[in-house]
Parts: structure tokens; C-alpha cells; sequence
């Protein structure tokens, strides 16, 4: 899996995961410290944020279909890091700023 994506610009962007303070960095789908995990990427686009992810062979619950474990990780992934992201854009923060401690 890439760790950035390129823009129709040319300049590169940075995954959302991948702002994840090291210790909330070691999700089996996302976590960018998780050697051995899927590394689940999304990326802002415009207005929304997109993600993508090929599924190896060996991610096949039957012949022809993914499983239901890794669609589950690639919901939770993308959707958590969605709206992280989306949260910091609403609080006119920038997306590395470290999240606030709950009160």
C-alpha cells in the first residue's frame, strides 16, 4: 500500500491515518505502526474522502467474494478516520493538530 497519494496538481497528499498520534497508530486496518495490518488509506478529495483498497487473493472468504471481516475494517477504518478528519475541518483545525482530551 502507498503512504501518500498524489493530486491532479502533482503535490502530494497525506492518508488521514497517517496524522494518527503513534498511539492510536496500531489498528490492524489502519494503523500506519501496525506492521502486519491492512493499512487502510483515505484521503481528502474536494468535499469528501475517498478511500480504495485491493483485496488479495488470500482475502477471499469463497472464491470471488472478500471477507466480511475486511469490509468491516475498511467501513470502520475509513469512516473513524472520515470523520476525525472532518471534525478538525469543522473546528478550523489543521488535520495534524492532536486530538482534544475528552472532558
Amino acid at each position: 500500500m502507498n503512504d501518500t497519494a498524489v493530486s491532479d496538481t502533482g503535490s502530494r497528499k497525506v492518508a488521514i491515518q497517517d496524522l494518527y498520534p503513534d498511539h492510536y497508530a496500531h489498528c490492524y486496518g489502519c494503523g500506519r505502526l501496525n506492521e502486519h495490518g491492512l493499512h487502510i488509506k483515505s484521503y481528502w478529495d474536494g468535499e469528501e474522502a475517498l478511500a480504495t483498497f485491493d483485496p488479495a487473493p488470500y482475502h477471499t472468504a469463497i472464491p470471488g467474494f472478500v471477507y466480511g471481516g475486511l469490509i468491516a475494517s475498511l467501513i470502520d477504518c475509513h469512516s473513524t478516520g472520515t470523520a476525525a478528519a472532518a471534525t478538525f475541518q469543522a473546528e478550523g483545525r489543521p488535520p495534524e493538530a492532536l486530538p482534544r482530551s475528552a472532558t
